[in-house]
């Protein structure tokens, strides 16, 4: 099953198949977090080609898009659904894959700001809480 990542800026990727009542309520939070009018260009992507993707495999895979955002194994089994946010702007990864992960009710914060290039990667990721999840600004 050939594996290609749609056309998009922000897609939120599941890579884990064990769960899909997680799957359905991390979607859900992930939807909640955003209000009405919100300009966003978050794509969800619920195809089984992508199970057990790895971050080398997703980088090769990568055709312009500057981050991904993954629902993973650790996504589905942790009681908070912390959804893992993969920098892959740089393509030949020199740099490693700097990654943080995000609470499903601050993703919208995080997207949004991404989608229209209002902060970047490292904004985010130097704010995570000690558990290394990204909960919002002036918590």
């Amino acid at each position: 099953m050939a594996r290609t990542l749609p056309e998009g800026e922000s897609l939120l990727l599941r890579t884990d198949f064990t769960d899909d009542a997680a799957w359905a309520k991390t979607l859900a939070a992930v939807i909640a977090s955003y209000d009405e009018d919100t300009e966003t260009g978050l794509t969800p992507i619920d195809d089984a080609a992508f199970d057990g993707l790895t971050l080398d495999e997703l980088v090769e895979l990568v055709d312009g898009q500057t981050y991904v955002f993954l629902a993973d194994a650790t996504t589905m089994t942790d009681s908070e659904h912390p959804i893992l946010a993969v920098d892959t702007s740089d393509e030949d990864g020199r740099s490693g894959y700097p990654v943080f992960r995000i609470a499903p009710s601050a993703m919208a914060g995080v997207e949004v700001n991404f989608f229209l290039a209002n902060m970047d990667f490292g904004d985010f990721a130097d704010n995570v809480d000690d558990d290394e999840v990204y909960r919002g600004f002036n918590r």
